[in-house]
């Protein structure tokens, strides 16, 4: 455990999240930090429930003379995205994450930190394990892999949860207080294609984009950053009319992570080598230049490199896919018409795949309008199956309507007006949150979302900030000692 992260205040806090951060928990691979939280609970006297998909429920009493306010439900998610850069050499199934303090900030060495949502998760164990914390009866719902499906949002029962207030602690902005999010949908493009001979007299080249900054494919996809696969695609692109053959495209990971690096092997005749590498230079500069303002990082190099030995796509099915991917839509869609700067709907490109005759190409749409994201599925689907790939849908979510009239949103504004004598700005936001999930078994539940400020989540770029985490610890006591009674209603 890191001696100058768990000596940071608020101490509980951030000696949980070491503790959390200690354990490997990649989505879908959570047996392990589960175990953990059920032996903290038992430790500490608390008896936990796992549901049958391995969600963690424990609820604790209230302290003397907040008996009668209405429970509370603490909301976190137990794992994390997993991303490294390609020079981190790092085991995410075996490793624990190595931590560093930065200025005002705590981040990783060269891996996601896991603050999303580590940092909630650890201020939920803070809170079961106090003494001297004054609190509402509490119930603590730990959510298994939400980054890659939401399948312990979806898999909890109706009739499990007594809260009727939810506190999700999964926003990324202290000044922010959450009460909406976009829904989301997997669309997924296969295809197959023939394998040919490379041309005699080729040159072997491979093109490597990498030090993208990535990140969060709802939270920061109107930041205009570059996606690898698009680049990659569009530099190859240049070289068609140079006769240039496709070998090899892989780029991008995780579907909610904006990616970063990609790259694709190719072939270029001998007699328009020269042509072909400057096209494809020019391309470069000019995406170099396009994105210096939010990408200064990028790198983009083409190089030569020994000949595949296993051949190339034949010209149709290459043309095919780097149109089809050349077409389909990423990043921002449209905008919301309901609140000024959200975006309502958009698309991330997230992963490419192109070897041994296999093609596959996964993208995330999200929309906090069902229609608007039902729209750009099909938009996506149109454009891929126009180049004769398979198209499937998976994964739907919905998103969660904002109610402008909570109850609770009214006692988290006048909380934190008092506390830190300015408004807070009251958002829906365009990443997936498990309310909307939640919410479609527990209609009658009170939610709202807020947490400290997280940037580059998603990214080996993530940080926390440790005066962001002292404020959010601040604001959530002293929003627990405010809520009402089951019959209090209160003017706020």
């Amino acid at each position: 455990m890191n001696k100058e992260i768990i000596q940071l205040a608020p101490l509980g806090i951030w000696r949980n999240f070491s503790k959390i951060n200690a354990i490997p928990r990649p989505s879908k691979k959570e047996e392990a930090i589960v175990a953990f939280v059920v032996r903290f609970c038992e430790n500490i006297g608390l008896e936990p429930i796992i549901d049958t998909v391995g969600n963690v429920i424990v609820r604790k009493p209230a302290s003397f003379g907040l008996e009668l306010r209405k429970m509370v439900t603490l909301q976190a998610h137990l794992d994390m995205v997993h991303q490294k850069n390609k020079d981190t050499i790092f085991d995410f199934d075996m490793q624990g994450i190595e931590m560093k303090i930065e200025g005002d900030w705590v981040t990783a060495n060269g891996t996601t930190l896991g603050a999303d949502n580590g940092m909630g998760a650890a201020a939920i164990l803070t809170l079961l394990e106090s003494t001297d914390i004054a609190h509402p009866p509490l119930e603590a719902l730990f959510t298994i892999d939400e980054e890659t499906g939401m399948t312990g949002a979806f898999g909890l029962k109706g009739g499990i949860l007594k809260g009727e207030i939810l506190l999700n602690l999964d926003t990324e902005e202290d000044d922010e207080i959450d009460i909406g999010c976009a829904g989301g949908v997997d669309v997924t493009a296969k295809g197959e294609y023939t394998t040919v001979p490379l041309a005699q007299d080729s040159v072997g080249y491979v093109i490597k984009i990498a030090k993208l900054n990535g990140g969060h494919s709802g939270i920061e996809i109107n930041k205009g950053l570059g996606n690898a696969n698009k680049i990659v695609n569009r530099i190859v692109f240049a070289g068609l009319p140079y006769d240039v053959q496709i070998c090899e495209m892989h780029g991008g990971g995780l579907r909610n992570a904006i990616p970063r690096e990609s790259f694709s092997t190719i072939a270029v005749p001998n007699k328009l080598e020269k042509e072909c590498v400057a096209a494809m230079q020019i391309a470069a500069q000019e995406i170099k230049e396009e994105l210096y303002l939010v990408d200064a990082q990028l790198t983009i190099t083409i190089e030569k490199c020994a000949l595949p030995q296993n051949g190339a796509m034949e010209t149709i099915a290459q043309q095919k896919l780097v149109k089809s991917i050349y077409a389909a839509h990423n990043g921002v869609y449209s905008m919301s018409a309901a609140i000024a700067g959200l975006v309502a709907t958009s698309n991330n490109i997230a992963s490419v795949s192109v070897a041994d005759g296999k093609i596959q190409i996964n993208c995330l749409v999200r929309s906090s309008i069902t229609s608007g994201r039902n729209d750009m599925a099909n938009t996506l689907k149109s454009v891929f199956e126009l180049a004769g790939y398979e198209v499937a849908f998976s994964g739907a979510y919905p998103g969660w309507n904002p109610n402008p009239n909570s109850e609770i949103l009214k006692t988290l504004r006048a909380v934190y007006k008092q506390l830190f004598k300015s408004d807070p700005r009251v958002v829906a936001c365009h990443a997936g949150l498990e309310c909307g999930i939640i919410g479609a078994n527990y209609p009658d539940m009170d939610m709202i979302s807020f947490g400290p400020t997280i940037l580059g989540a998603h990214s080996p770029e993530e940080r926390v900030s440790i005066t962001s985490v002292a404020k959010f610890w601040k604001f959530l006591l002293v929003v627990l000692k405010s809520t009402l009674n089951s019959s209090d209603k209160r003017n706020f």
